[in-house]
């Protein structure tokens, strides 16, 4: 058996990083970017965007971390919708709302990166039979992302988290878990790590999350495709042909869902309709295409 993690490892190395976030707290300040949140939530990048200045480096990015890796968990599903809203009217629960940026590890914003968000209801259940609590997303041109959901519940044996894989285009992918803070369980939970905590503050009957994920891959600023600006969630480029038979797979083809290629040797059926980039064949995007 794997050995369990110390729950209390990384608290150091957490506490250098909130040190940095205090050496950009005054770069940000000499350069008149935006307040910070209240509750000792940075997230400069964010602020800055909101006001059009430049962006200050997130503290991820300073200090030459990227984010971890953690275990998929047995409740993951491919072909999770296309949507950055995971609640419905009259869905139960504290509503949530995660926001952040994607950037390389040069601290470059990622655009068209692919999130694939899975979490539990307000009572720890996940959905198997459907896509409740299951969406995914394409970060916008600078890298921002945002989620609408609620805060999760609990289960046993695991502290509070929000499951996703990030994936830049043509790029492996980064599966992971985002964590809330002061939850008691995050002491006794094996699996936690410290280095995925989010900023949460409460704002009125809900709250507001905020991380940004460090890829280990270099971001371009000006990746392609390119997510339109005004919904990071819908990527816009114009498709060159329309799927459809079984045909070898192709970049710049609209599939649909039900359309059948071929990659490799290999057949795929289409789970989500999309337009087909470089960095997203088959094999690689699970959310897009299943194996036959």
């Amino acid at each position: 058996m794997p050995t369990p993690h110390n729950p209390l490892d990384g608290l150091g190395e957490l506490a250098e990083r909130k040190i940095s976030r205090k050496g950009l707290l005054k770069a940000a300040a000499a350069a008149a970017a935006a307040p910070v949140l209240v509750g000792g939530g940075v997230a400069l990048a964010r602020e800055a965007a909101a006001a059009d200045v430049p962006a200050p480096l997130t503290p991820e990015c300073t200090d030459g971390h990227v984010t971890g890796e953690q275990i998929e968990g047995p409740y993951f599903k491919p072909g999770s919708p296309l949507r950055t809203n995971l609640v419905t009217s009259g869905t139960p629960g504290t509503p949530l709302t995660v926001s952040g940026y994607v950037f390389g590890r040069n601290c470059v914003p990622i655009a068209g990166a692919l999130l694939d968000f899975w979490q539990a209801d307000t009572n720890g259940n996940y959905d198997n039979s459907g896509y409740t609590f299951r969406g995914h997303q394409f970060s916008a041109a600078n890298g921002a992302y945002t989620l609408t959901t609620i805060i999760p519940g609990l289960y046993p044996g695991r502290t509070r988290h929000i499951h996703v894989k990030v994936q830049a285009p043509n790029q492996p992918i980064l599966t992971t878990q985002l964590y809330f803070p002061n939850e008691p369980r995050n002491a006794t939970d094996t699996i936690y790590d410290p280095a995925l905590l989010m900023t949460v503050r409460q704002v009125g009957n809900g709250s507001e999350a905020s991380f940004d994920f460090v890829l280990n891959v270099n971001g371009t600023g000006s990746p392609s495709p390119s997510p339109s600006s005004s919904n990071p969630g819908s990527p816009s480029p114009s498709p060159s042909n329309t799927g459809g038979g079984t045909t070898s797979w192709k970049v710049g083809t609209s599939y649909k869902a039900g359309d059948v290629v071929t990659y490799n040797g290999v057949t795929y059926v289409c789970i989500q309709g999309h337009i087909a980039y470089a960095g997203w064949e088959p094999p690689n995007v699970p959310a897009l295409w299943q194996r036959r």
